[in-house]
């Protein structure tokens, strides 16, 4: 039994030894990372039994992240290693402030080689909740219709299904994002997304009209992620603002979108209230910033409870 599948690439994150420039960095070290991957070990870390599937190069590479996967406790009996691809790449750049860039080297990725068909029903059944986000389609046009294909047979198996639109335009357009995403709304539950996507794809930045817009939609929850000036949620009739929490420093910003989902998810999955949901999802979004890399920040459930000062931590 699994509470939450994404379905999602992977990639090997080469991740600079300083900051500035890429084209003045001399050394990288090699992570993973890539949005449904962090997304799977943030809510693995948090206890929820996570479902990813995916293709990787039959590499040393794609073998590496199998193997993490497995090892933060993720089901990868879906995730499959293909002879023939590379598993993709991306290099960060990092400045002093945390704020970055990203320079993907991921076609022809892995996961072109998946059909609508290479996904099953009995996969879904039994879960909770189904996570997707934009960065999947975007990678290749073939994979807006297993993207299609997944949320249908979510639905057909009774999840709940959640949706970041994580638009990536160094990937495709704004015209082709709005294109192949805007469909799915028509199936998502719970929409988790940052203003500046809510607008490509609604037309409006403001969020009385977003939510109206979401009800029409018949979505039951949204989500709007605003970075350090924190979030604003609509969820059974209840709008709530609360201010972002207070990162101790801001080293790397990429992830932290990624670890929002997670908390926020893991809230609605045990019925926590709007307050206690976004304090959870935001609390995360703010440690994953303190620490370099796309997921090492990632916490784990008695790191967040002890954030919160509902436990005590012992260090000596």
């Amino acid at each position: 039994m699994k509470d939450v599948i994404t379905i999602g690439d992977a990639m090997i994150t080469l991740n600079p030894n300083s900051t500035g420039p890429m084209q003045f960095v001399n050394g990288f070290e090699r992570r993973a990372g890539g949005a449904e991957f962090n997304f799977a070990i943030g809510c693995a870390r948090l206890g929820l039994e996570t479902g990813w599937i995916s293709r990787l190069g039959a590499d040393e590479f794609g073998k590496y992240i199998k193997k993490f996967a497995r090892g933060e406790g993720i089901d990868t009996s879906e995730v499959h290693l293909l002879e023939g691809y590379s598993t993709s790449l991306n290099f960060k750049e990092i400045q002093a402030n945390g704020s970055g860039r990203t320079f993907y080297y991921r076609h022809p990725s892995p996961t072109e080689a998946m059909t609508p068909s290479s996904l099953s029903l009995e996969y879904f059944q039994g879960a909770k909740l189904f996570h997707m986000t934009g960065v999947f389609p975007a990678v290749t046009p073939s994979n807006v219709d297993v993207l299609t294909r997944a949320v249908t047979l979510a639905k057909e198996a009774g999840l709940k299904v959640s949706f970041d639109p994580n638009i990536r335009l160094k990937l495709w357009s704004a015209e082709q994002a709005r294109e192949a995403l805007l469909p799915l709304m028509n199936h998502v539950d719970l929409l988790l997304a940052g203003v500046e996507e809510l607008e490509l794809l609604f037309g409006t930045s403001d969020e009385n009209e977003i939510f109206t817009i979401a009800k029409e939609y018949e979505i039951e929850l949204v989500a709007i992620k605003k970075g350090d000036e924190g979030a604003v949620a609509w969820y059974k009739g209840e709008t709530l603002t609360l201010p972002a929490v207070k990162a101790t420093a801001v080293v790397d910003t990429v992830g932290a979108g990624d670890g929002f989902d997670a908390g926020l998810i893991y809230g609605y999955l045990n019925g926590y209230s709007l307050k206690e949901m976004l304090t959870f999802a935001t609390t995360i979004g703010a440690m994953v910033v303190e620490v370099i890399g796309d997921n090492e920040g990632l916490p784990h459930l008695d790191d967040v409870l002890a954030k919160l000062g509902h436990t005590t931590v012992i260090e000596r």
